[in-house]
């Protein structure tokens, strides 16, 4: 459980200090992506890159971010991660505060690390 939580830290560490490489690297190239502010599941680490440079040519930016209420769920080398993340982001020049839920699914990876192969954001009610 602990490499579980030192790899969803890693993420959303590299996530609240907008660090693109760390973020999508915490990522198998497979993973699936569901967001409640996007129309469609995206179905691949490039869907999701290629959405995000998108939003950052329109100047999107995080500017932090906070796990809360975090809980892991180990099955052999599959773990569901759920937590509240609180983020806040500029958005066409003005900052946006989001409160939010997210489960992320990890993966062990044949070399030991923990990826991420689905992330499942919702609005928080």
């Amino acid at each position: 459980m602990t490499d579980v939580l030192q790899a969803a830290r890693k993420l959303v560490d590299a996530f609240a200090a907008h660090d693109t490489a760390a973020y999508f690297g915490s990522f198998a190239a497979d993973a699936t992506f569901v967001f409640h502010t996007h129309e469609r599941p995206l179905r691949s680490r490039a869907d999701y890159e290629q959405l995000w440079y998108g939003w950052e040519r329109d100047g999107f930016r995080v500017l932090s971010c906070s796990s809360a209420d975090q809980h892991v769920q180990e099955f052999g080398d599959v773990a569901v991660f759920s937590h509240r993340v609180r983020t806040v982001v500029l958005l066409a020049g003005a900052k946006q505060a989001l409160d939010e839920r997210e489960t992320i699914v990890f993966h062990r990876a044949e070399d030991g690390r923990w990826l991420a192969v689905h992330e499942h954001l919702s609005a928080t009610p």
